[in-house]
């Protein structure tokens, strides 16, 4: 087996995201609110199944997240798992310095005051289980109380630094 020339080491955070970009995720939107009511959130592509028994996801946080502070409070949060549709919500819940709730209509997760994607992919109501420190990251743990499955549109994925669909 012949060794490839393009191999090589990982020294920065450069190189690891170069790589981490052909990695192909579904994008998230992460919500919360505290205990004011404020709601807070941001597009996500680190979220993943954790355990099925008992059913767990994880939320990689940056901690230098302006949400950070909300979702390290939180007791609850629910992870909106975008279709094609929601290109736009994704791009303006990454976007810093803005409040991203503006002029969009997430409704309240029935029961709490957590937003939601009322037309998201999937969605996922969770208790907060655990949080974890990780390197520049917070791994929030979430217990699944209710889920929301739609499915009737393509994914939205990020792959290659930009929006993709699987079709």
């Amino acid at each position: 087996m012949t060794v490839r020339a393009d191999i090589r080491a990982v020294r920065d955070a450069e190189t690891f995201k170069d790589a981490l970009s052909l990695l192909a995720s579904p994008l998230t939107l992460v919500t919360t609110a505290d205990e004011e009511g404020r709601r807070w959130g941001l597009t996500a592509s680190s979220v993943t199944s954790a355990s099925l028994s008992p059913p767990l996801v994880v939320v990689g946080i940056a901690r230098t997240s302006s949400c950070a502070a909300a979702f390290a409070a939180a007791s609850g949060f629910v992870v909106n798992v975008l279709g094609e549709q929601h290109r736009e919500l994704a791009r303006r819940f990454a976007t810093s310095g803005i409040d991203r709730f503006a002029g969009q209509e997430l409704a309240g997760w029935p029961g709490s005051r957590l937003p939601f994607v009322p037309d998201a992919h999937a969605a996922f109501h969770c208790a907060v289980e655990d949080r974890l420190r990780v390197g520049d990251h917070e791994l929030l743990v979430g217990r699944p109380t209710e889920v929301l499955l739609d499915g009737g549109s393509a994914p939205l994925l990020w792959h290659g630094r930009a929006f993709r669909t699987a079709t």
